[in-house]
């Protein structure tokens, strides 16, 4: 299906009025499994903006058309035996989706034949996932704070190289494409996030464990024929450290036009660093708690968080910080989500009666 191609983008003196005639579509998942464990965890737009998905604590990871909220028009994806902790799509493929599970497993799918059409053991629960502009590469993270480098081949099912052990707390990882060589950020528990090239260069020798002279790469995708090489003690080189919080960043997102990057963290702040000369350029501070996700506008302009703690979701614009519109919530929204073609429409969790996407009922 060809993206749509985008509107023009709405000024900041005009978004306000233009926002408030948005109107709000609920979707309702009727497979709760007991009172409140229908949770959802992670929201993800494919790449079009015609599909949605959401993974929840009770398991049950779902597929909507956000233009036909009756669950008889979604798809449930069945497989994973624990919490869904993060669903991402693959960026070249629309309908290509990984999620991630407490159940210690990484599952790809193809949501027109709702089948799992690959799964990779994590060797521990995960947490994080994140896709490769390319789409050659999902890189999942587990909850010891350990990243596992998934090889995706057009020939072949995924496969996974070897363990990237990291010394802090890890809740997010995203792959940069502005510059080259491509870059990785990650979150951190001390307040900072690690630029960090990739793919990682060889270890030299004597970095092995056990002092090997061997050379590898440890990210390399293994041998079929072959047992992959054991993980170095410093897996990842750091290109530069953006000193972003006071306490754990938590959430990563880069804008479309890769201008700026927007850092979440457990200090109920967002910060916005210029990726030019990541200089941070301004601080949004509307948000009551950690910020669980943040997310930029299709055309970048505008910039949300969520939280797991307040109610509200304030929309700021990017250049000047500016709140200039609200989604009014009767409870926390943690997972905040904007759709990345031509709409200002907005998906998000946490009020009663689960997904809800501001615009999918009309107005605009």
């Amino acid at each position: 299906m060809p993206p749509t191609p985008p509107r023009k983008s709405v000024p900041k003196d005009r978004f306000p009025t233009f926002f408030s005639t948005l109107k709000t579509q609920t979707y309702h998942d009727p497979s709760t499994r007991g009172h409140g464990s229908h949770t959802i965890r992670t929201i993800a737009w494919n790449p079009t903006g015609h599909l949605i998905a959401t993974g929840s604590a009770d398991r049950t990871l779902r597929i909507w058309n956000p233009e036909k909220p009756q669950v008889k028009n979604s798809t449930e994806l069945r497989g994973h035996n624990g919490a869904i902790e993060r669903v991402a799509w693959n960026p070249i493929k629309e309908a290509e989706l990984a999620s991630v599970s407490s159940d210690g497993t990484c599952r790809f799918w193809d949501v027109r034949s709702k089948t799992c059409i690959a799964t990779v053991q994590l060797g521990g629960e995960g947490l994080t996932l994140g896709w490769a502009n390319d789409g050659s590469l999902a890189l999942a993270g587990r909850k010891d704070d350990t990243l596992i480098p998934i090889y995706v081949n057009f020939d072949s099912p995924p496969v996974a190289g070897t363990p990237l052990p990291q010394s802090l707390q890890t809740n997010q990882t995203l792959f940069n494409p502005v510059g080259a060589p491509t870059t990785l950020l990650l979150t951190t528990g001390d307040g900072s996030v690690k630029i960090c090239p990739w793919p990682p260069p060889a270890p030299t020798a004597g970095t092995m464990n056990g002092g090997s002279s061997h050379s590898t790469n440890p990210t390399a995708p293994p041998s079929r024929s072959s047992t992959p090489a054991p993980p170095t003690a410093s897996s990842l080189q750091t290109l530069h450290t953006l000193h972003a919080h006071t306490s754990a960043c938590v959430s990563l997102a880069l804008s479309p036009t890769s201008r700026y990057l927007a850092i979440g963290g457990s200090d109920a702040l967002i910060s916005l660093y210029d990726t030019h000369d990541w200089i941070c350029r301004r601080t949004l501070s509307s948000l009551s708690g950690s910020v669980k996700s943040v997310s930029f506008s299709w055309d970048g302009s505008y910039v949300i968080g969520g939280s797991d703690e307040g109610t509200g979701i304030d929309i700021a614009h990017a250049e000047t910080g500016e709140t200039v519109a609200r989604i009014e919530t009767s409870a926390p929204a943690p997972c905040v989500s904007w759709h990345p073609n031509g709409k200002y429409w907005i998906a998000y969790s946490g009020d009663s009666g689960g997904l809800r996407i501001v615009g999918a009922a009309g107005g605009g």
